[in-house]
């Protein structure tokens, strides 16, 4: 990400330098609010009368719905969502986001949920874990990409989070309490979120204490969840035509590292695995016809390489380390190629990087992102107008990938085409206005074209998606200022103050 633009808070990082809160301090601020959440909710819930730990699991239908319906689930994690946004670093890889927003788009496809349609989080954190929230939320962090070996390990987490949330796994809990109210809800939710930023212990104690449960209870409690989604996640795998084998493969990988490590991977701490559990998975899976083969999945070893070339400790550790990939083992060719030519381009020795990419390229011309690497060599040698055509090529054939926009976009900006982006971005946000980066990349380059008014703009839309009302607030009342004798600006301008102060008042509700 450019460096450059009038100290735009932007990441999450950058919004906690902006407030004067050292970035070490980012992930506690948010498990502060999430506790306190927590908090309110257990000084307003009464204790559960005795034995109702111990009600049994009801059917899916009216029940869970009168107890927290659909549309407060969705309410509720949309502020949860802006909440994780604006604290916790979240990665801004256009490459990795669209992979991961297809393949969960594909897995939700065949599950049972209703509404099939995501808030991607792609959490920026070397730790294995995923979650899924009610409200639509899914979160995946990058690390899971070091650990699972195939496309179908990582399916295999996806679809089980998702059959959570198509079991309605957290209405149902609530319903042991008879009072249940959306701030129970909200009091989960925190305990989930909160597990998801690396508190693990933390997170599930939240959830224990709002429910009034104890601990032995609880765990019996979620252990019948979890053998539920197993039971529907590898039902959902089978159905995306993928390998129900790999719910067990995953789940014994995630094992074996914690055998070797001091510290169990993150998703261990909320979803327990045990040998049992993982002969369990491998006996459901068994009852799917076994096909020959499934076919590999290379995109996920490409992605994987993006993410490791990430975590390199520098980036001729990762030459070295694609380069011994490449003539020893590896579990993909094309992905320790691939992962070369971008370490290659990062250190600088681009013709290299090109001659790598080229049998990837001769065997799969029309991948697009083959090309966006390509266009990146062309690029750090600030060879803009190779780099641009051959994303403009890209953008005419591909109007609507993710990928394709932000890095035209951010090249745009590289190469001091400042109007050429703005047009770009404008009409990418049109169309995705719920793309957060896409609005730092425009507040980013209507401030080196001099364009103020416009900043604001989309420094507040920025805002907003993250949650950040006050600030919000302030970019929009100092575009107005700007925008006197603009109609049709003021008019924007004022619709969305009207909208702000609809959704603050909407979030001081829950």
């Amino acid at each position: 990400m450019p460096d450059r633009i009038l100290g735009f808070a932007t990441t999450a990082s950058a919004i906690a330098e902006s407030a004067k809160t050292p970035l070490r301090d980012a992930s506690g601020q948010l498990k502060a609010w999430l506790q306190a959440t927590a908090l309110g909710v257990l000084l307003s819930l009464p204790a559960l009368p005795a034995g109702a730990a111990d009600v049994e699991v009801p059917m899916l239908g009216d029940a869970s719905s009168e107890v927290i319906s659909p549309q407060e689930e969705y309410e509720l994690g949309q502020q949860v969502l802006k909440a994780y946004r604006s604290q916790m670093p979240t990665s801004s890889d256009p490459i990795i986001y669209s992979y991961l927003e297809q393949l969960i788009a594909d897995i939700a496809a065949h599950s049972e949920l209703d509404q099939k349609d995501f808030d991607l989080l792609v959490i920026e954190s070397p730790e294995i874990n995923a979650f899924a929230a009610p409200g639509r939320v899914m979160g995946v962090n990058t690390g899971i990409f070091l650990t699972a070996e195939s496309e179908d390990q990582l399916a295999a987490i996806i679809a089980h989070e998702l059959a959570h949330l198509s079991q309605r796994h957290i209405a149902r809990q609530m319903i042991a309490q008879k009072n249940a109210t959306l701030p129970t809800l909200a009091g989960i939710l925190a305990g989930i979120v909160l597990a998801a930023a690396g508190g693990a212990d933390a997170g599930m104690a939240a959830i224990t204490a709002t429910q009034g449960l104890a601990l032995d209870s609880r765990l019996r409690f979620t252990r019948s969840f979890e053998q539920e989604a197993d039971r529907v996640g590898i039902q959902t795998l089978a159905k995306s035509g993928r390998d129900p084998e790999a719910a067990g493969e995953m789940f014994e990988v995630m094992l074996r590292d914690q055998r070797y490590s001091r510290r169990p991977p993150e998703f261990l701490s909320t979803h327990p695995v045990t040998e049992s559990r993982i002969a369990d998975a491998r006996s459901r899976a068994m009852q799917f016809k076994k096909r020959e083969d499934y076919p590999e999945k290379t995109d996920f070893h490409l992605i994987a390489a993006r993410v490791k070339l990430h975590y390199a400790t520098t980036p001729h550790e990762a030459v070295k380390r694609f380069r011994n990939e490449l003539e020893g083992r590896s579990l993909s060719a094309e992905g320790s190629r691939y992962g070369l030519a971008l370490a290659l381009t990062k250190v600088g020795q681009t013709e290299e990087a090109r001659e790598t990419l080229a049998p990837l390229l001769k065997a799969n011309p029309e991948k697009v992102i083959y090309q966006l690497a390509e266009a990146q060599t062309y690029a750090k040698e600030k060879n803009y107008k190779t780099a641009l055509n051959s994303l403009n090529r890209m953008l005419k054939q591909h109007p609507e990938d993710h990928a394709v926009n932000i890095q035209f976009a951010e090249t745009l900006m590289e190469a001091g085409e400042y109007r050429f982006g703005q047009e770009l971005l404008e009409r990418y946000v049109r169309l995705h206005p719920d793309q957060a980066y896409a609005w730092y990349l425009l507040a980013e380059i209507n401030g080196l074209a001099g364009d103020i008014l416009k900043v604001h703009r989309a420094r507040a839309e920025y805002f907003i998606l993250n949650g950040i009302y006050d600030r919000a607030e302030r970019q929009l009342q100092n575009g107005l200022r700007l925008a006197e004798g603009d109609v049709r600006m003021t008019a924007i301008l004022e619709q969305r103050l009207l909208d702000l102060r609809e959704m603050r008042q909407a979030a001081e509700k829950l």
